[in-house]
């Protein structure tokens, strides 16, 4: 059974010995979302280093109809933040590029851009960038590649959703943010929406709980990871 009490200790101790084992950074920077992946590694990594060593980015492009999830994030944790808005970024990129770029595309540009933007707050101030990715969008590939899918450290990417989810109450974190119906904001739906299946059924295909997992859903499932694999894995090198 998942003891949520215990992986919070498991993953401050990780995150301790990480930045004690590089002396050279003050802290960690994050970008705040306003969901609950970038809450709760948020709150981890202020439980491992204390607020003030946390910076938290909040990156609307353009206009972010949630932003206000965002801002109680950082004032519940009393961390200290900074607005970087990419939505001329985004623009100046999309037209430099060409107008008719395929929705795909178009929607992976503002995740390349916020890592960008925190890799860029990182090297100015020494902070570590936190990848705030979970195991149950890593295993199907729903990140960008070289966007959200990178950081310095990754204290959830061995969580499911649901194990998020349990860890954020835990936690004891706004609870409205902490069973916010996930979506990417670039598409207009919900993550499940886009899946065609939800994330009970993933995480438990994930956990080998297969017998509660349609068949149909499980061929969903498993179409996105063979899609996706190559998310997963380092560059290919000549050996």
């Amino acid at each position: 059974m998942f003891n949520a009490k215990e992986e919070i200790e498991r993953i401050v101790g990780f995150i301790k010995r990480f930045f004690a084992e590089r002396p050279g950074f003050k802290g960690a920077v994050l970008g705040i979302s306003g969901g609950k992946d970038s809450l709760v590694c948020a709150a981890l990594c202020v439980r491992a280093l204390g607020a003030n060593r946390v910076l938290g980015v909040l990156m609307p492009n353009g206009e972010q109809y949630d932003i206000s999830d965002s801002w109680e994030t950082v004032q519940f944790l009393q961390i200290p933040s900074v607005v970087v808005n990419i939505g001329g970024a985004t623009r100046e990129l999309v037209n430099a590029i060409g107008n008719d770029l395929p929705p795909a595309t178009f929607q992976n540009i503002p995740p390349r851009l916020r890592m960008t933007t925190l890799y860029a707050l990182g090297q100015e101030r020494g902070l570590l960038v936190c990848c705030t990715g979970n195991l149950s969008e890593i295993t199907i590939g729903y990140t960008t590649k070289w966007g959200d899918a990178v950081g310095d450290f990754a204290p959830i990417a061995h969580l499911t959703k649901t194990e998020v989810v349990e860890i954020g109450a835990a936690l004891g974190l706004p609870l409205a943010l902490v069973i916010k119906t996930p979506a990417d904001g670039l598409t207009g739906k919900s993550d499940e929406e886009g899946f065609e299946f939800s994330y009970a059924e993933l995480d438990d295909y994930i956990r080998n709980t297969l017998d509660s997992v349609p068949a149909a859903v499980a061929e969903k499932i498993e179409k996105r990871i063979a899609a996706n694999r190559h998310k997963r894995f380092p560059i290919p090198t000549v050996f």
